[in-house]
């Protein structure tokens, strides 16, 4: 396994569209334990691999609810059902230090891949919902901040710019 390096808002790169992954081999199993060892490294609940430039529609989080580890992954996540509302704090490791609110879905139903290529489905509330709605975010270019207000977001710019 390797620690990837990961983008920085406002590299222009974090906003590209991950493609749809297609190929489902070893390759994508090695990205996957990169993934998850460079989140658990930077101290992360969920990591897309377009953080890392890796253009690929994969995350994996970690929610480490009640002290344990809770690891899953997801690859060519859609979500295709939301409900309810609630506002989290939330962070990212491509936007260090800034925190801030966010409106999220509270319920989410989601399709995904596994790393055999399988369809599978998830009902996730509360807490794993923001991380999947965070992350397949980023999958289409879009970060936590986007949901901000303009006040805000340049707030965040300007302390991360220096």
């Amino acid at each position: 396994m390797a620690k990837l390096d990961l983008l920085k808002y406002p590299d222009p790169r974090l906003r590209k569209k991950a493609n749809k992954v297609a190929v489902f081999d070893e390759p994508l199993e090695h990205l996957i334990n990169n993934l998850f060892e460079t989140m658990y490294l930077d101290q992360g609940v969920g990591l897309a691999a377009t953080q890392a430039n890796i253009q690929q529609r994969v995350f994996v989080a970690d929610p480490q609810e009640n002290g344990g580890k809770q690891p899953f992954y997801m690859i060519n996540p859609e979500i295709i059902e939301k409900s309810g509302e609630l506002k989290w704090q939330e962070g990212c490791l491509s936007v260090p230090y800034a925190y801030e609110y966010v409106k999220r879905a509270n319920k989410v139903k989601v399709t995904y891949q596994d790393k055999t290529g399988q369809t599978l489905t998830m009902n996730a509330e509360g807490y794993i919902a923001v991380i999947i709605q965070h992350e397949s975010d980023h999958l289409d270019g879009k970060l936590f901040i986007d949901l901000l207000s303009m006040v805000k977001r340049d707030k965040i710019r300007r302390k991360l710019m220096g």
